[in-house]
């Protein structure tokens, strides 16, 4: 069954239907029964959720609201599998054939890690479309690149950082250091030091590949964030999935300040009890991402090849959801400053630290 101790970003009304596979879990949001019964002629899309899985309050969540609207707009029934622990390539691809070959088009995997495994299934269904979020390595008439410029995002989130620490001390945490969680460290660290070179910036990752654990465990966030707390920083910006849940408590806890990031994760539901410490959030707008990949579909004009979001197109930003930060208007200036600054080429991010 659905991993019961989350707690889901939207909550649907209808009944869910829960349908286990050989490897992970599937379920239908939808109340007409099990979308995975071949044969359907209901229009249907899924998506196979990144390590952690739905309910981490972030990444993953980000994907589900863009099903979730999709349901509501278009119709179309929603189909969402859940990774297993340890999962391998092998893995994915058995989870996505299933998904595909029972009739959902598209059929999207959330976050690189699905790479390897559609490149090798959209070539067995050269008639279903294949969405993959945050890589850009492999490419076919069927497989459409959702990428972000998290890095962009992350220099906004350097800037109110630096705006906003009492101590010149602040903080990032990435949960496993791969060139994609390399983006948001660099992105923070410039906006840091662009703004105010006299912070400091502590930098540390929960995990190394091949253990994705930092992006699924919130005790290995809270652990980092105490460290961090003890140097004296007092923002702390976790890219880290569920584990950054951790952190989020442990910055909460001590009375300073949280960054958080993917979703608005002030928002967040399962957040709520910390909300108040969480200044602002670097957002990807993944849900519109997905949303707009099924509807691509449903028109009968697939989306394929990168499609890019950046500051430009709003596909990343700062949240401006805690009253708190609206209120900081030294800060919110110096953002806006910038974030005006890299539209127009005056700044180039970089993506590597």
């Amino acid at each position: 069954m659905r991993r019961t101790t989350r707690i889901a970003t939207l909550c649907i009304a209808s009944a869910v239907a829960l349908t286990a596979t050989a490897c992970g879990k599937t379920s239908s949001s939808s109340s007409s029964g099990d979308s995975s019964s071949a044969g359907t002629k209901e229009a249907a899309a899924a998506i196979a959720y990144d390590v952690g899985g739905r309910g981490d309050q972030s990444f993953n969540d980000a994907a589900y609201a863009g099903l979730s609207k999709a349901e509501s707009d278009l119709k179309v029934k929603g189909v969402d599998s859940e990774p297993s622990d340890g999962e391998s390539d092998a893995d994915k691809v058995q989870r996505l054939t299933e998904l595909a070959r029972a009739g959902n088009n598209p059929v999207i995997g959330v976050g690189f890690a699905y790479a390897p495994a559609i490149d090798k299934v959209a070539k067995k269904f050269p008639k279903t479309t294949f969405g993959i979020i945050d890589d850009a390595s492999v490419t076919a008439a069927n497989i459409a690149n959702m990428v972000f410029n998290e890095e962009q995002g992350s220099y906004l989130a350097g800037v109110a950082a630096a705006k906003t620490t009492k101590t010149a001390t602040v903080g990032f945490i990435g949960g496993v250091e791969t060139p994609l969680i390399k983006k948001f460290q660099a992105g923070f660290e410039q906006g840091v030091k662009d703004t105010d070179p006299k912070v400091k910036v502590l930098s540390q990752y929960l995990t190394q590949p091949p253990n994705f654990d930092g992006f699924s465990k919130p005790d290995l966030g809270k652990a980092a964030a105490q460290g961090q707390l003890d140097k004296k920083a007092d923002v702390i910006y976790a890219a880290a999935g569920l584990a950054g849940s951790g952190s989020i408590e442990a910055v909460s806890k001590a009375g300073k300040w949280n960054i958080g990031v993917d979703s608005d994760q002030y928002n967040q539901k399962g957040l709520a009890d910390y909300k108040d410490s969480i200044l602002t959030s670097v957002t990807k707008d993944v849900a519109d991402a997905v949303y707009n990949l099924i509807k691509s579909v449903q028109d009968g004009k697939p989306e394929s090849g990168e499609i890019r979001y950046g500051l430009d197109k709003d596909g990343v930003g700062l949240a401006d959801s805690n009253p708190a930060y609206t209120k900081m208007t030294d800060v919110v200036a110096a953002v806006e400053k910038a974030k005006k600054e890299i539209i127009d080429g005056k700044i180039t991010v970089k993506t590597t630290p």
